[in-house]
């Protein structure tokens, strides 16, 4: 169920109310001086956020030097009593500039109440939008000396935009030219066992847009998913094209995104916000296709040498490369001298990290540069330990390369203007937690 809030109370550390709002009679006046009294005086304020006392349930935040509380009576969902904290708190920091302490509220009482008023209704929460608040509470609060002046215009037509579908997005945007990015990140996650078998694959991606885009545009974005290209070929009595088809999991999207049309036709169309925003999440953990292959050798050659060859294959298109290759071989701590030889790149003993950390700045694909290393060891008379040797961990970057291979197959941008748009796409891929035991 939802908050259901009773009460909302804003303190000061010693305890002293700025401001409180009753929404609900299931609850006393005084009951913040049973949060003072069993949370304040007893010092337990970082213990736990929740808290019982009595037949109520307080839930408080501490947000710079004020206490924020929520009191309910009932059986509340904690976690959308958070978020409303956070939303609200975004909220006033945008009419008072980016501040929000007990300065800010003495200095806005008045503001407060108003937007208390509207952002929640007999304890259950509204819109907290700032755009769309800021709609029809015109009201200016007192900004801090140090924050900057929005550059916010009012916009129109409040009314569409408060019970409209398309909050996120104001009316009567126009640009000289109507241009689209959209960048698909991905990081691999990998954990390769010394033989050589995955233990662990998995690919997480987002989708980012930045839309400079005039009027109110209606977007439909085609990828190369499995049950998209199914659905599509039923929509169209046809048989799907051949090509690689991937399946996604865990898909989440912003909230512009039509779920409806998406269940129905699972086709990705949505009003976008202005500017830069994220369109969907997803996980894949069928299909990867890793970007590198690193093959490792530790000799251990008595107790004060080693010798440690690795191989590091790019499994991308030749006219492809990757850049920031970070390669980090782990060592015994009592490493004391090292000289290498490498192919390519540079490679170098860290001692704070206990690890050869081999650098290449542009690897290109289909290549296989390697690294020797001879590793010094100082001799102990303590029993010697068995070393535990952690995993090869490597960073990089792949630009327009998709290890899950998900490939945006078309991007149509519609508006009543009829006006031409500009669509730029940009694959990056880069490393997660990818690791190789050795």
């Amino acid at each position: 169920m939802p908050v259901a809030a009773s009460a909302i109370y804003f303190l000061n550390l010693r305890g002293d109310v700025l401001i409180n709002r009753l929404y609900r009679d299931d609850v006393g006046g005084n009951m913040v001086d049973a949060f003072r009294v069993h949370i304040m005086q007893t010092k337990e304020l970082g213990t736990c956020p929740v808290r019982q006392i009595g037949g109520c349930s307080f839930f408080y935040m501490r947000i710079s030097n004020v206490y924020i509380v929520i009191v309910v009576s009932s059986n509340a969902n904690v976690a959308c009593a958070f978020k409303f904290v956070v939303e609200a708190v975004a909220l006033f920091k945008s009419y008072f500039g980016g501040a929000f302490d007990e300065d800010a509220i003495r200095n806005n009482f008045v503001l407060i109440y108003e937007l208390l008023d509207e952002i929640m209704d007999f304890g259950y929460p509204q819109n907290l939008s700032p755009e769309i608040l800021k709609l029809y509470i015109t009201q200016e609060g007192v900004r801090s000396p140090f924050s900057s002046k929005p550059t916010d215009k009012p916009v129109p037509n409040a009314t569409l935009q408060v019970t409209g579908a398309v909050g996120w997005r104001r009316e009567g945007l126009v640009y000289k030219k109507n241009e689209v990015f959209l960048d698909i990140v991905e990081s691999v996650n990998l954990l390769m066992s010394s033989k050589g078998s995955v233990l662990r694959c998995d690919v997480t991606g987002k989708i980012l847009m930045k839309c400079f885009l005039s009027g109110m545009p209606d977007l439909k974005l085609g990828l190369n998913d499995k049950i998209g290209l199914e659905k599509e070929s039923q929509l169209k009595s046809r048989p799907t094209k051949s090509g690689k088809t991937i399946e996604l999991d865990d898909v989440t999207f912003h909230q512009c995104v039509n779920l409806t049309r998406f269940n129905s036709e699972k086709t990705v169309s949505f009003v976008p916000p202005d500017g830069e925003f994220e369109l969907m999440k997803y996980r894949i953990t069928e299909g990867v296709n890793l970007p590198f292959r690193v093959l490792p050798t530790i000799k251990e050659l008595g107790r004060t040498r080693m010798e440690v060859n690795v191989k590091v294959k790019s499994v991308f298109g030749a006219k492809m490369f990757a850049l920031g290759v970070v390669i980090k071989i782990p060592v015994p701590k009592q490493t004391a001298k090292t000289s290498f030889q490498v192919t390519s790149g540079r490679a170098k003993y860290n001692a704070s990290i206990d690890c050869l950390v081999w650098k290449i700045r542009k690897f290109p694909g289909q290549t296989e540069p390697t690294m020797s290393a001879e590793v010094e060891l100082i001799s102990t008379m303590a029993e010697k330990k068995s070393w535990t040797r952690p995993p090869i961990q490597m960073e990089f970057q792949v630009p327009m390369f998709t290890a899950s291979g998900l490939r945006v197959r078309f991007l149509k941008v519609w508006e009543k203007s009829g006006y031409n748009t500009v669509e730029w796409v940009r694959y990056i891929t880069k490393a997660g937690s990818y690791e190789i035991r050795c």
